[in-house]
């Protein structure tokens, strides 16, 4: 079974929290974002693809952009205004996607604000125009996230969740609400 977290308070923006946490998962990620040490591990295991796609070679800088733009992405999606337009902020995870899907599978990326793009991606089921469900997020440093493990996972997450949705028969907002009032 899965728990979701109505993370803005007016059903715009709900966040999965899975079995085995404690917390909903956009806490967990940008909990993690934030964390020196656990970015140190983090950039020290990934350098050779920092490296090959960022060109950075500093460690250091790798924490210190990455908490900088975490701090923003934060703010930028958890914007309380009414007026906040999710919609402008997630993407089709798929590019070749040009069309709306039940449930579909969505990305948000962090702002260019260094001197490089930002790797930094919030996952998300798309419930109904401007409303969506937080899957997890990742640290994205090379061209596909089926290069590596970590992103591979948070694909596998989205998968798991939109199937989970679909057999509890939660195709929309509306869906969502009814399922969390009956728990």
């Amino acid at each position: 079974m899965l728990y979701f977290e109505d993370i803005t308070k007016d059903g715009r923006l709900w966040a999965v929290r899975y079995p085995e946490d404690e917390d909903n998962i956009l806490s967990i990620v940008f909990d993690q974002w934030t964390d020196a040490v656990w970015l140190r591990d983090f950039f020290t295991e990934n350098l050779d693809d920092l490296q090959l796609f960022f060109k950075i070679t500093d460690v250091d800088q790798a924490i210190y952009d990455t908490v900088r733009d975490a701090d923003i992405l934060q703010c930028l999606i958890l914007d309380l205004d009414p007026e906040a337009d999710l919609d402008r902020i997630f993407r089709h995870l798929e590019p070749a996607r040009t069309s709306e899907m039940l449930l579909g599978k969505e990305k948000a990326k962090g702002e260019r604000i260094n001197r490089h793009p930002s790797w930094l991606r919030i996952y998300a089921i798309k419930l109904a125009n401007g409303k969506y469900l937080v899957t997890g997020g990742a640290i994205k440093l090379t061209a596909t996230m089926a290069e590596r493990e970590h992103t591979l996972k948070e694909l596998m997450k989205m998968e798991q969740v939109r199937n989970f949705l679909l057999q509890e028969n939660i195709i929309d907002d509306d869906g969502l609400n009814e399922y969390m009032s009956e728990l």
